[in-house]
């Protein structure tokens, strides 16, 4: 039996990367889940990825940016599940809606341009607001567990990444004000802040080489963590028992790069 046995988990950003690394491993503990990623052959590969391990998944595609699908997406999930006890809110858009790119690319912020700002806003804080309001009335009557994504970039405040930056620090609050607001409910929410192992990590180093690789000199641990292996844990355990108990929080799974 897994520690998830039962449960309805939505992960969004699924299609590859640390969403790809939750759904997974939240499959193999038996939870029933929800793959949800733009892109819709990410999101079967994906499906059929946890199937063929002979676990639980369904796929919806969504873009995040957009609030409609954001509440389709939960829709789908109670269509088909009854209820949803887990929300992850993990995707992030990068670019513009006309020309999203894999990460971001340093800017200025005199230079900050307007439709960046307004599709980073929107694929992050939007994106993830909508994704709490639509599980409310779910979890409002048997509670549940949220995890959002932040980012060392946003606490830090790195230069060059204004958009991303502001996006991850507005996440951060919501976050904590669902934890008070819902706390009642028996709804714990809180945040990860990862240095992890992806597609995205290796795109954005692409732009941010001797930055990027000078992080590994700062992580007090030496390397560069895995998503399923290191990452995997950690959300179960925020998703299980014991993770009941905290809300409100920013998890730091990054080597000791940041400590708080």
């Amino acid at each position: 039996m897994g520690v998830l046995d039962g449960k309805v988990a939505i992960v969004t950003g699924a299609g590859r990367g640390i969403g790809k690394a939750t759904a997974k491993v939240y499959a193999r503990e038996g939870a029933k889940v929800v793959v949800a990623s733009r892109t819709p052959a990410n999101v079967q590969k994906v499906v059929d990825e946890i199937t063929a391990e002979g676990f639980i998944a369904i796929g919806v595609p969504t873009d995040v940016g957009k609030k409609d699908e954001m509440f389709n997406m939960v829709a789908k999930t109670v269509e088909a599940f009854g209820t949803v006890d887990i929300l992850v809110n993990n995707a992030q858009g990068f670019g513009t809606e006309e020309n999203p790119r894999a990460s971001t690319i340093p800017t200025p912020l005199e230079d900050t341009d307007d439709a960046e700002w307004d599709y980073t806003f929107r694929t992050g804080a939007s994106a993830t607001l909508w994704g709490m309001q639509a599980v409310f009335p779910h979890m409002k009557v048997n509670g549940g567990r949220i995890i959002n994504f932040s980012s060392g970039s946003g606490i830090e405040g790195f230069p060059g990444n204004t958009c991303y930056n502001a996006t991850k620090e507005a996440i951060r609050a919501l976050t904590r004000t669902a934890a008070r607001e819902w706390g009642k409910y028996g709804i714990s929410v809180n945040t990860v802040n990862p240095s992890l192992k992806t597609d995205a990590w290796d795109n954005w180093m692409a732009n941010n080489t001797d930055f990027v690789e000078g992080l590994k000199d700062k992580m007090p641990l030496g390397f560069l963590g895995d998503a399923e292996e290191h990452g995997g844990p950690w959300m179960v355990w925020l998703a299980s028992k014991g993770g009941e108990y905290v809300t409100g929080m920013t998890f730091f799974l990054n080597g000791g790069r940041y400590m708080n």
